[in-house]
């Protein structure tokens, strides 16, 4: 958008009117700094703590690169999956069989072989 800037001789009560108006419309350059400042100070303040939390991120997955799990406890894990997996299998068969059975059942209670 293009503005021109044009320039017309007014009295001063009627420029000091205006001038009023923008004035209650809009905020002052002075007013509009001090956003601008304090915008720039909360960025920098989040950029420090940002830069902070990387550091600590970084510091924590060093740690947990060095940390490796002990045989026996791995061991363990692998029993406990292994186990789930069995008992999940042996769930559906359950599971499987219960609807067998109720849809024989069913069959029985309708009169079909």
């Amino acid at each position: 958008m293009v503005r021109l800037r044009k320039r017309a001789l007014l009295p001063a009560w009627l420029r000091r009117a205006v001038l009023g108006w923008f004035d209650a419309r809009y905020i002052s350059r002075a007013d509009h700094r001090q956003d601008i400042k304090d915008a720039l100070w909360e960025v920098q303040t989040l950029g420090r703590e940002v830069t902070a939390l990387r550091a600590e991120v970084d510091r924590l997955r060093a740690q947990v690169a060095k940390a490796t799990p002990e045989q026996a406890r791995v061991n363990r894990w692998d029993d406990a999956h292994r186990l789930s997996q069995e008992t999940a299998a042996a769930m559906e068969r359950v599971l499987q069989n219960e609807v067998l059975l109720w849809q024989a059942v069913d069959s029985r209670g309708t009169g079909a072989p």
